[in-house]
């Protein structure tokens, strides 16, 4: 049965997994396909929506959108990390350098990151703001996208998050309904009533809703994805590997914060 999930899912993964980045301001050399999932094609009225600030959800503009980018000669702009034009408005504090990373739990890519990620968050610095945004590109994203935020609100996100990618990639579980998702909750305490009256929130929705517009925003094409500060846009493909992203990273947000 195991071995039937696990075919079930490379199903659901290869059946979106390819190329496709944000618009930049420069372009990106050519490459193979990068190793992402690839959500739905957007459309041209999805990409126009981008450009409109966010008028529900206090937005702070990232700053120096037109500073100069690192050099040490170790990353390139356009070909390890790009520049998203226009630089998006982020829900981090001022003085802070907001990280952003575009999952889902279904994709071996992002599960293959998480312990890079992880172990970052251990020792990343106090001026940065680490979060979280769920891929939406499909419906099971989406579906997997409510579970995330659904944890969150029962003040089980940080509990709940690595099991929750376990649960698919080592134990076959796709917690493809909604159902599945429950009984997986309740063995984290949930009780079947409180699951679904988060589950369906107004809370919940809004967050799904502020996930979309920021997959619009970034031109999210695949994941895992990152974007810095509202400004770079880059994945593991494009840094080199999963160290190069983190040293990337800690690059692109040291550059930030000195130029504040």
């Amino acid at each position: 049965m195991l071995k039937k999930h696990t075919w079930m899912l490379a199903l659901l993964v290869l059946a979106g997994c390819g190329s496709g980045e944000p618009t930049t301001e420069s372009a990106a050399a050519p490459r193979e396909a990068p190793p992402r999932t690839e959500p739905s094609t957007q459309s041209s009225d999805q990409a126009a929506a981008e450009q409109a600030p966010d008028p529900t959800q206090p937005a702070t503009a990232a700053s120096n959108s037109s500073s100069p980018p690192p050099t040490t000669g170790r990353f390139e702009l356009g070909k390890n990390y790009t520049r998203l034009s226009p630089t998006q408005p982020t829900s981090s504090s001022p003085e802070q350098i907001e990280v952003a990373e575009i999952f889902w739990y279904g994709c071996p890519h992002c599960y293959a990151l998480e312990p890079f990620i992880s172990s970052w968050l251990k020792n990343k610095p106090d001026y940065v703001s680490f979060v979280r945004v769920p891929g939406v590109g499909q419906p099971l994203w989406k579906l997997h996208a409510r579970a995330f935020y659904t944890a969150e609100a029962l003040g089980k996100g940080a509990e709940m998050h690595t099991p929750l990618f376990d649960e698919i990639h080592k134990n076959g579980n796709l917690l493809d309904t909604e159902d599945k998702l429950r009984d997986f909750f309740a063995k984290f305490g949930v009780s079947a009533a409180d699951f679904k009256s988060n589950f369906d929130s107004f809370a919940v929705h809004t967050k799904l809703q502020r996930a979309e517009e920021l997959n619009r925003r970034y031109r999210v094409a695949g994941v895992p994805a990152v974007v810095v500060n509202g400004k770079y846009f880059t994945d593991v493909t494009l840094a080199g590997g999963h160290e190069e992203l983190i040293a990337l990273i800690d690059e692109l947000v040291a550059a930030e914060h000195a130029g504040k």
